[in-house]
């Protein structure tokens, strides 16, 4: 069987690799294929990366579909009042955009830098980005360029911090450059809706995640580039604290229905005993 969490050559092609967006990236797109219609069955992490299989050819019986999760006993939905890093990190009386986990290429942080630059006289808001990655060191040195005051940066955080890492922010952005639908599904959603956070998504509106939180009605969505879209959106949920508590409550119980750790081994036991999930 096989365990499918990014489409490869695709991704690297998709990243501007040059050698593997000719002959050779289809060739090896097509020795991936017949190893998959091999593999009896094949599990994916989205229904979009399940749909761009099937329309290469790998049969959907072949398929099937168990999203990735976080340890809901570990993050949980955590007041603020309650949280150590909101006076730690000096985040009393702000309200908190975070971003927690990788920046790195199948992202972007253009609309980011636009919508922190629109709301830098917006003194009670600050964005905090949490991790790393292959643009992280860049986007904040743009940041410092631009003179952005309103943006902080906290390394990763140990993993019995995380639930107060997540907690300590208002709502989340999730960001996908849109060529990348499909072929990865950011992981770090899974921790937003476990906390019991909105989720701002900064991608295509018709992608994996933005038709979650439009169904769950767990947060908002805006196209990449739009990064007024993205700075009302921030403003939007700000001034409304009834619809942003709705909207984490519903975070959480969309967590504990579909994404639970637990859930996802029952899943993963039917689909080792010769079933589908």
């Amino acid at each position: 069987m096989n365990w499918v969490q990014d489409l490869f050559p695709e991704v690297a092609a998709a990243a501007g690799v040059r050698q593997l967006q000719g002959r050779f990236g289809g060739w090896l797109q097509w020795l991936r294929n017949r190893s998959l219609l091999q593999a009896e069955p094949t599990v994916v992490i989205g229904d979009i990366m399940a749909k761009r299989l099937v329309a290469e050819g790998v049969p959907r019986s072949h398929l099937s579909v168990i999203h990735n999760w976080v340890d809901g006993e570990v993050i949980r939905p955590l007041d603020h009042a309650l949280n150590p890093l909101r006076q730690a990190w000096d985040l009393d009386g702000r309200f908190v955009v975070g971003y927690s986990g990788n920046l790195g290429r199948v992202h972007e942080c253009a609309t980011l830098l636009g919508a922190a630059e629109r709301l830098r006289d917006h003194g009670d808001v600050v964005f905090l980005f949490i991790g790393g990655g292959a643009l992280m060191s860049e986007f904040r040195r743009q940041c410092e360029a631009h003179g952005l005051d309103n943006v902080r940066f906290k390394p990763y955080q140990p993993r019995e911090h995380l639930g107060q890492s997540l907690g300590a922010c208002d709502l989340h952005l999730v960001v996908l450059r849109r060529e990348f639908e499909g072929l990865v599904v950011p992981s770090k959603f899974y921790g937003v809706v476990a906390a019991g956070r909105p989720t701002l998504y900064v991608g295509d509106p018709q992608g994996e995640i933005a038709r979650i939180i439009s169904g769950a009605q767990v947060g908002l969505s805006v196209r990449t580039g739009d990064a007024e879209g993205l700075a009302d959106a921030v403003i939007r949920l700000k001034s409304d604290a009834p619809c942003r508590e709705e909207m984490g409550r519903k975070a959480r119980a969309l967590f504990d229905e579909r994404y639970s750790r637990d859930l996802a081994l029952t899943q993963w036991d039917a689909v080792l005993r010769g079933g589908v999930a």
